[in-house]
């Protein structure tokens, strides 16, 4: 068992950067609208690898016994040589920046950086300071960030990491189970893709973050009131369809909003760090002895569901309300003695939040 824990706590740290990581470089590739699309395209990889990994999972499971091994230890093998061999070919494809591109032209660089200087500061030189650390650390804006993903951490993680079993416990074997975890997938990434780019188009993030939640408590509500195993599936596809296009546009607003890339980056980090406390929690709401029902697990994931309404309807009019007075110039002040040029990050009277 210390083997297990220990292999699960390097797995951690070699993955605690991807996400966080994977948001602030898409922001400095896309202009600021852009953002919240591709940050969905590359979270709906993870709801889409739920669709394949269940079918995976049923097929390596009948590799039981060959080279004396189980089938539940094929499936980390051969899954994680597929990340591996991804990774080393990543390594040869992805560059930091537009500007280190080999792969464009200089015209295409100057284009690039055209666009991005229009919307944000991804072209700005900044040199890493401790003060634009802390500056993501002291804005309450950040914080509620951050609440916004930790709110929807629990329900996510624990619908993925238990769907299996809250399947198996409705009536359907182990192998079924795995099966028909691919449709909650197909659907759950099918709505994120169709909320992002509805959001896109509106430039509206918080009432889909909003609608995509209530649509997820729904379908805890079901899990929690229905003792009817079709239709107890059918709230487990309510629920996933609300809870992954509610995190794609939760991990894509600070990359939006947050201007200083040290800034960004921190507060990205931030997100994903306090965000994950709630995975922590959930993995120990779903014993065995509470299914088929999961009373305690569904009630914490829906009551959590409810929280992030309510953190994202606050950030909403805090936004708003920042908007607003940047808009009546009551901000200009921060202007006087500062060349044009000179950006102030998310505090510049001229920086407009996504909201």
């Amino acid at each position: 068992m210390s083997g297990f824990f220990a292999a699960r706590f390097f797995l951690g740290v070699a993955e605690s950067g991807l996400f966080p990581g994977v948001v602030f470089y898409l922001s400095m590739w896309y202009r600021r609208e852009e953002q919240h699309y591709r940050v969905s395209l590359f979270f709906s990889a993870a709801s889409l690898a739920g669709a394949f990994g269940g079918i995976l999972a049923w097929g390596i499971a009948h590799m039981d016994g060959v080279g004396n091994l189980g089938g539940w230890r094929w499936i980390f093998i051969l899954e994680g040589l597929l990340t591996i061999l991804v990774s080393i070919a990543a390594y040869f494809f992805i560059f930091n920046y537009p500007a280190t591109a080999s792969f464009l032209t200089i015209e295409e660089k100057a284009r690039v950086h055209a666009r991005l200087k229009a919307s944000n500061d991804a072209t700005r030189d900044e040199a890493f300071s401790w003060k634009n650390v802390s500056l993501a650390v002291k804005d309450p804006k950040v914080w509620l960030y951050s609440l916004g993903f930790h709110t929807m951490s629990l329900p996510l993680y624990t619908l993925s990491l238990f769907l299996p079993t809250i399947i198996k416990e409705l009536g359907y074997t182990a192998a079924e189970a795995q099966l028909l975890t691919v449709p909650v997938y197909v659907v759950a990434t099918a709505l994120t893709l169709i909320v992002a780019v509805a959001s896109e188009k509106t430039k509206i993030r918080a009432p889909f973050i909003m609608a995509s939640s209530s649509l997820a408590v729904i379908g805890y509500i079901i899990l929690l009131t229905n003792t009817k195993p079709s239709v107890s599936y059918g709230g487990t596809i309510l629920a996933a369809g609300g809870i992954y296009p509610s995190v794609a546009i939760v991990l894509s607003w600070p990359a939006n909003n947050v201007s200083g890339q040290t800034k960004r980056a921190t507060a990205n980090a931030m997100q994903i760090s306090i965000g994950n406390l709630g995975a922590v929690l959930g993995t120990q709401l779903y014993r065995s002895t509470d299914g088929p029902r999961f009373f305690r697990g569904h009630g914490f994931a829906m009551g959590y569901l409810v929280a992030n309404v309510l953190v994202v309807g606050t950030l909403w009019m805090v936004l708003r309300a920042e908007n607003a007075r940047r808009d009546r110039g009551e901000r200009d002040d921060r202007l006087n003695g500062i060349e044009q040029e000179e950006w102030l990050g998310d505090d510049d009277p001229r920086w407009r939040f996504q909201t």
